[in-house]
């Protein structure tokens, strides 16, 4: 069995962080190992606490997955600090991490900055270069590619100038008021699109989460990037199109709609 490692913090609430990843995961066929940037107390109405973990402790983490069960691929998601950034590209580095993908968690869908501006410095520093893949939202890839986005043709603008910098992959998320839910891929001079229909359910929670992993998962399962994209395309869509509907706020998706066994029968 392929195995990935997640590094993101705890969602209290299960749709998001290391716990969507981890379902994500294993319904994607592999298994799963996690270090954890952050404890937060969070439903699917918000976030009323977080605590980071101690770069000490993020470390202890990533040297007990990687001395013993060593990953297929990585997935990086939230990572609010500076400090835990370094700890991370360093062990990547350490161990010559393959499959690295970084869900850039930097902006939220309403523009709202989530981490400080030396954790991004730390992230295009540190991260970004090393990273096989990136997926930034388009608030995301504006202040990485430093130009705004109003058009498809932004998208694809923006994801090559990332690309170019970064010299990793690209997936530029639509969904943002400029398409229906389309991605583009720019990776090695070359443009894929992802289309995509737009589910009519609100409960979104953790989407960048899953999609990041299950990526990530295809990665660890030796499919090439293009592919790798498209199959977990496809499974973010079952998620959402199964209309799991939980919570008083936007909630979570059905990570495991495809799992057919006794076991998982209520």
């Amino acid at each position: 069995m392929k195995t990935v490692l997640t590094i993101a913090g705890s969602d209290s609430s299960g749709g998001a962080g290391i716990q969507a990843d981890i379902k994500t995961i294993m319904a994607n066929g592999c298994y799963a190992m996690s270090a954890i940037t952050a404890l937060t107390a969070q439903n699917t109405m918000g976030v009323t606490g977080i605590q980071e973990t101690s770069s000490d402790m993020l470390s202890l983490q990533l040297d007990a997955v990687f001395t013993d069960i060593r990953p297929d691929a990585i997935k990086i998601g939230m990572v609010a600090s500076e400090k835990l950034i370094r700890v991370i590209a360093d062990k990547i580095k350490k161990y010559q991490a393959e499959h690295v993908v970084v869900d850039t968690v930097m902006v939220s869908t309403s523009g709202h900055r989530l981490i400080d501006e030396d954790a991004i410095g730390a992230l295009k520093e540190c991260l970004l270069p090393i990273a096989e893949v990136i997926t930034p939202n388009i608030p995301e890839a504006e202040v990485l590619a430093e130009m705004t986005i109003r058009d498809e043709q932004d998208m694809v603008r923006a994801a090559e100038k990332i690309s170019k910098v970064y010299g990793c992959a690209v997936l530029c998320k639509g969904g943002h008021s400029i398409n229906d839910a389309n991605d583009v891929l720019y990776s090695d001079g070359k443009v894929n699109w992802y289309y995509g229909k737009r589910i009519d359910n609100p409960n979104t929670h953790g989407t960048g989460c899953t999609l990041s992993s299950a990526i990530a998962s295809n990665l660890a399962k030796g499919y090439k990037i293009d592919e790798a994209i498209r199959n977990a395309k496809d499974y973010i869509s079952g998620a959402l199109a199964d209309g799991m509907d939980l919570g008083h706020g936007s909630g979570p998706m059905n990570h495991g709609f495809d799992l057919k066994s006794r076991f998982a029968e209520s």
